[in-house]
């Protein structure tokens, strides 16, 4: 009895260890192709310097950008908790998303604090209104802002409009403030598919601090 039981163990142990080693592995090769795309978004106007991991979740990389774009940019790449099983399960049941966060200097401090944060509620399926029996009316509303500031300022028009384009309606959150780093964006993973996706989310990044420059 006492050796099947550990047999059993030794069984359990190797089994981990390969799901350990093969989902490490995964999440580094994932981790890794982000990260080049990014690079290749870049083209001539920056580069990777160094990158290393945090665990097997968490990858960050310093970036090197052309003279007024940004300064000491970084990227964390967060990935799911996959070697571990049971903090895997939790992630999926909490639906927790894997990110590429964007976070830089700008040439100038803003002059303001801004934290915006993406959400969408969606109704139940066409299908499913169709089989109601009462009739249902369906409109498209125009993106909604709700703040929690007292007085809108004016001059941060230029930062919202760019979250509500088409550009960048994949970005989760923004923050800017005055200290470092000036500026976060933050987007989901699966939302850089290929090197033309980077490219599209590193140009909303520039336009955000665009934006924010105009308070200058």
């Amino acid at each position: 009895m006492g050796r099947l039981v550990l047999i059993d163990a030794l069984s359990a142990a190797v089994l981990l260890s390969l799901w350990y080693f093969l989902f490490a592995r995964y999440n580094r090769e994932k981790g890794a192709r982000a990260l080049r795309w990014v690079e290749a978004a870049c083209t001539a106007k920056g580069e990777i310097l160094e990158a290393r991991w945090a665990g097997v979740t968490r990858l960050q990389a310093r970036l090197r950008f052309a003279a007024h774009w940004f300064e000491n940019a970084r990227v964390t790449v967060r990935l799911r908790p996959r070697p571990i099983p049971l903090k895997w399960m939790l992630s999926v049941l909490h639906k927790q998303r894997e990110t590429l966060t964007f976070e830089a200097d700008l040439d100038y401090a803003p002059n303001f604090h801004l934290e915006v944060f993406r959400h969408r509620w969606l109704s139940e399926p066409h299908s499913k209104l169709a089989e109601s029996s009462r009739e249902w009316e369906v409109s498209r509303p125009s993106p909604v802002v709700l703040t929690t500031r007292t007085h809108w300022a004016q001059e941060l028009t230029p930062v919202v409009n760019t979250l509500m384009t088409s550009r960048g309606h994949n970005l989760i959150s923004v923050r800017f403030r005055p200290d470092s780093p000036h500026l976060a964006a933050t987007v989901p993973l699966d939302a850089l598919s290929d090197e033309q996706a980077a490219a599209s989310f590193l140009t909303v990044v520039r336009e955000l601090a665009a934006g924010a420059a105009h308070q200058q």
